[in-house]
C-alpha cells in the first residue's frame, strides 16, 4: 500500500472550474477530477497554517484550546503512527513555516524530510544592503521577498518546481517499494502570488499601477484595477500549481500506481481576494471563501472516480483516513472519521482560529459566534510548548502560569495555563452571524431567525464539548458549560447592527468627511482636545486617559481598514471633527 498527499497552501475552490465558472485555467484539476472524488462539502478546522497541520496529524480539533504552535507532547500524530508500524513517510515541503518556532515538531515526525527555501519573506539569502532590520515586520518581510525572488529567476529555480522535483523524485525511486507515505506540500498560491512570466502571460490585462502581488490583511482600499490585477497574479500562481499537480498525475500515471496508491489533494484554508469587501483572511470572520475547501479523493479500497461528493467533511477526516487505508485503527482522540465511503449520519463541521468566532455548519445554515464582550475574554493558552508563530512565549507570559487539570486528549497530562495576548483579533466587534447558504450562498446577508439559531447554538455547544474545549471559551462566547442552550443565549440579532456597520465596504479616504484629519497619525489626532472628544465618544476603547493603544503613525483610517473600527464609525468622527 502507499499514499501521495499534494498538499496547496491558500486555494480557493472558487477559483476551479469543479465548483465554480472561473477565469483560471487548470486543466490538470479537471483531468484529477475525472480519476478522484470530488467533495462538495469540504470544510477547513482549525486555523491558519499551522494549526490546520497540526489537525492533519492529530484528527482532532485544536483552536479551542491554543493558537499557532508546535506539535504537544500529548498529541497523536499521523505520520509518526506510520512510521511506528513500519510505513516509510517522507515530507517534501517549500512551507516556510515548519522550520519557526510555531512550527519546530511537524517534520521531525517522518521518517525522511526535504525542506526549499524561498516563500513569503523566508530569512533564506543574506544581502545585508537590502535588508532592514528596523522596519515593521510585513516590510522586512517584503525586502527579504525581494531578494529571494532574485535567486528564482526561472521557473526550475521557484522553490515549487524544486519542492515537487523532490517529491517526483521520491516517487521515481520507491515506485517499485511498497509500504510509504509521501507528503508534498506546496506553500503556494498562498501570498506573495509569485509566478514566473509564462503564467501571467495567461492573464492578459491592462494594468498601469504599482506592482502588486501581496495584499496586506485588511479591508479593501485599492481601485478596482489594482484589485483585478491581484485576481489575475493569484490566478497565475494557481496556473502554475496546476502545472506541479499535472506533473505528479503524470508520474502515478507513468509508474501505474493508481492500482495500489491512495491520492489526496487538499488545502489548509482559502484567501479573500476582495469577496466581502476584505484581503487576505484572519482578521475578518471566516466566510465560505476561507473555509469551504478543494478536496479530492482517490482511494483504491473504493475504486470510486469522477464522482462528486455531498456529505459533510473536514480536515480532521485525513489522519483516519490514511490510517485506516494501511490498516492501522485510529486513536481514540481522534475526532475525525474515515473518507472511504460516504457517510448517512448528520454531521456538522466546527471550525475557527484561536480568540476569533467559533463557527459551525450543518451543510446548511452557517453559524459564527462572536465574543459575548467587547473584551473578548477571557481567553487562555492551555499547552507544554509554549511557542508562537515566529517566537518563543515572553518571560512575561510565562510569569504566572499556573497548571491546568489534564483535559480528555492530553494523555493525563496537565498543561500550562496562561493568558492568552491581547492581539488585533476580535470577533465582537462583527458581531455573530447566521447565512443560510441555501437562499444566500455567497454570504452577502446574514438572517435572524432566533429558532435556527438556538438550534445552531445547540450544536455548536455539542461540538464544544465533544472536543473538551475549556470553560473560558464558554464565558468568552457567553455560552453554558452546562445545560441546555436558551434563547436567552442568543446574540445574532443584538448584534445586528453592529455586524451590519462592520460589513460596510470601505470607501476611499477622500471620500470621507475631515479627509484630512482622518489620515494624521492617530497619536496626533488624539492630541488635539477637540478631536479627543469625538474619538472618545465615537470609538470608545481607542483612547484611554494616558495614551492611545495604537503603533505610532497608524491613522484612523487604517484601524478602519483593519476592521478596528467600522466604517460608519469612521464617518461619525469625520462629521464630528467637520463641525468643530
Amino acid at each position: 500500500m502507499k499514499a501521495i498527499i499534494l498538499m496547496f497552501d491558500s486555494l480557493n475552490r472558487h477559483m476551479l472550474e469543479q465548483y465554480r465558472d472561473t477565469i483560471v485555467q487548470a486543466p490538470n484539476f479537471a483531468r484529477l477530477a475525472q480519476r478522484a472524488v470530488t467533495f462538495e462539502n469540504f470544510y477547513a478546522g482549525s486555523m491558519p497554517c499551522m494549526p490546520a497541520r497540526r489537525e492533519m496529524h492529530t484528527g482532532r480539533y485544536n483552536f479551542l484550546h491554543r493558537s499557532w504552535g508546535p506539535l504537544e507532547p500529548f498529541d497523536d500524530s499521523m505520520p509518526q503512527i506510520l512510521k511506528d508500524h513500519g510505513v516509510h513517510t517522507h515530507l517534501a515541503s517549500d512551507h516556510p513555516h515548519y522550520w519557526e518556532d510555531g512550527g519546530a515538531t511537524y517534520h521531525t515526525r517522518y521518517s525522511t524530510w526535504e525542506f526549499f527555501r524561498g516563500q513569503e519573506g523566508d530569512p533564506w539569502k543574506g544581502v545585508v544592503a537590502q535588508s532592514v532590520p528596523d522596519a515593521p515586520l510585513h516590510e522586512r518581510m517584503v525586502a527579504q521577498d525581494g531578494v529571494n525572488r532574485t535567486y528564482m529567476a526561472t521557473e526550475a529555480d521557484h522553490s515549487q518546481t524544486r519542492t515537487v522535483d523532490a517529491g517526483i523524485h521520491f516517487i521515481d525511486t520507491n515506485a517499485a517499494a511498497d509500504d510509504w507515505m509521501l507528503q508534498i506540500e506546496l506553500f503556494d498560491p498562498h501570498e506573495p502570488f509569485f509566478s514566473h512570466q509564462a503564467y501571467k502571460d495567461l492573464y492578459p490585462h491592462q494594468y498601469d499601477g504599482p506592482a502588486f502581488d501581496w495584499p496586506g490583511y485588511q479591508k479593501v482600499t485599492e481601485p478596482e484595477a489594482q484589485v483585478e490585477h491581484a485576481r489575475r497574479e493569484y490566478a497565475a500562481l494557481v496556473s502554475m500549481c496546476d502545472r506541479s499537480l499535472g506533473r505528479v498525475l503524470d508520474a502515478m500515471d507513468s509508474h501505474g500506481l493508481w492500482e495500489d496508491t491512495m491520492l489526496i489533494v487538499n488545502t489548509d484554508h482559502g484567501f479573500l481576494l476582495g469577496e466581502h469587501g476584505w484581503w487576505a483572511k484572519s482578521v475578518q470572520p471566516w466566510f465560505n471563501e476561507l473555509v469551504h475547501l478543494p478536496m479530492f479523493l482517490w482511494d483504491p479500497r473504493a475504486g470510486a472516480a469522477d464522482e462528486r461528493r455531498g456529505d459533510l467533511a473536514q480536515t480532521i477526516d485525513i489522519a483516519p483516513t490514511m490510517l485506516r487505508y494501511f490498516g492501522i485503527e485510529p486513536t481514540p482522540d481522534m475526532q475525525g472519521r474515515d473518507l472511504a465511503h460516504p457517510s448517512a449520519r448528520e454531521r456538522t463541521a466546527l471550525f475557527g482560529v484561536h480568540g476569533g468566532h467559533v463557527n459551525i455548519t450543518d451543510g446548511r445554515y452557517v453559524y459564527m459566534r462572536s465574543s459575548a464582550g467587547r473584551d473578548n475574554a477571557p481567553l487562555e493558552e492551555f499547552t507544554l510548548m509554549p511557542t508562537h508563530m515566529r517566537s518563543r512565549f515572553g518571560v512575561d507570559e510565562l510569569a504566572e502560569w499556573e497548571p491546568a487539570e489534564p483535559f480528555a486528549f492530553t494523555k493525563g497530562l496537565r498543561t500550562m495555563r496562561m493568558d492568552a495576548l491581547g492581539g488585533w483579533m476580535n470577533p465582537w466587534q462583527h458581531g455573530t452571524l447566521l447565512f443560510d447558504l441555501k437562499a444566500d450562498p455567497d454570504q452577502h446577508s446574514p438572517i435572524l431567525d432566533d429558532e435556527v439559531e438556538l438550534r445552531m447554538a445547540g450544536q455548536l455547544v455539542e461540538a464544544m464539548r465533544a472536543a473538551d474545549a475549556p470553560r473560558s471559551q464558554y464565558e468568552r462566547l457567553g455560552l453554558p458549560l452546562e445545560g441546555e442552550v436558551t434563547t436567552e443565549h442568543l446574540l445574532a440579532r443584538a448584534h445586528a447592527e453592529r455586524a451590519a456597520e462592520m460589513a460596510i465596504a470601505m470607501p476611499s479616504r477622500e471620500e470621507l468627511p475631515g479627509a484630512d484629519l482622518l489620515g494624521l497619525p492617530l497619536l496626533e489626532l488624539a492630541s488635539r482636545s477637540y478631536a479627543r472628544e469625538a474619538l472618545a465618544r465615537e470609538v470608545p476603547g481607542v483612547v484611554h486617559t494616558e495614551a492611545v493603544n495604537v503603533p505610532a503613525g497608524m491613522t484612523l483610517y487604517d484601524m478602519a481598514a483593519a476592521g478596528l473600527v467600522s466604517v460608519a464609525q469612521l464617518r461619525r468622527v469625520g462629521e464630528a471633527l467637520v463641525a468643530q
